[in-house]
C-alpha cells in the first residue's frame, strides 16, 4: 500500500465520513487485559471525538471511570470494505445530556429500560489524537484480481493507499 496521492485533509474527511456510515467498531483499552468489543461510536467531528452509550456498571465503564483507560483504540472497517481504520485516543466516562438527546435511537434505547433517564446510562468518550486510514476504492472483486495479477507477475498488488491522519 502506498501513501502518495491522497491528501491528509482527503483521507480525514473519508474516515469522517466512514465513522458516520458504519457506526460500530471495536473498542478496547490500551493496556489493560481486557479484550476489545463492540460499540456504536457516534462521531462529533466538531469535537475531535467518538462517543459511546454505555452502562455505568459495565467492566469497560468502570476501567474507564477508574483511571485505566486512558489511552483507548477503535477499529472500524465500513461494509464495502473500501475504509478500514484504526483511531488512537484517550477516554473519559461523560454524562453530557446534550450528546445523549442528540444520539438517542431505538437502537441504543434497547439496552437502556429506564430510557434517557436510566440510572446506568453514561456515555464513554474517545478524544482523538491519531489514525491510520486504508483506503481502497476497487472493492473486492478488484482486490482479487489484484492478488491474482500479483501472482502471475511477482509484483505487489495494488491494495489501495494508507494515510495516517493526525487530529487537532
Amino acid at each position: 500500500m502506498s501513501d502518495d496521492t491522497i491528501t491528509q485533509s482527503e483521507a480525514e474527511d473519508r474516515l469522517w465520513k466512514a465513522l458516520e456510515d458504519t457506526r460500530t467498531g471495536m473498542l478496547g483499552l490500551m493496556g489493560t487485559d481486557q479484550h476489545f468489543q463492540p460499540m456504536t461510536g457516534f462521531e462529533d467531528r466538531e469535537g475531535g471525538a467518538l462517543w459511546f452509550f454505555t452502562r455505568d456498571d459495565t467492566d469497560l465503564a468502570r476501567a474507564v471511570a477508574a483511571g485505566e483507560g486512558g489511552k483507548a483504540m477503535y477499529t472500524v472497517v465500513t461494509k464495502d470494505t473500501k475504509v478500514y481504520a484504526c483511531l488512537a485516543g484517550t477516554t473519559a466516562v461523560q454524562l453530557d445530556r446534550g450528546k445523549i438527546d442528540k444520539y438517542w435511537n431505538p437502537v441504543v434505547a434497547a439496552w437502556y429500560p429506564g430510557g434517557k433517564e436510566d440510572p446506568h446510562l453514561t456515555l464513554i468518550r474517545l478524544d482523538l489524537e491519531d489514525a491510520r486510514v486504508w483506503l481502497n476504492d476497487k472493492g473486492p472483486v478488484m482486490f482479487m484480481i489484484e492478488v491474482a495479477k500479483a501472482n502471475l507477475t511477482r509484483t505487489f498488488p495494488d491494495a489501495g493507499e494508507r494515510k495516517d491522519v493526525t487530529f487537532q
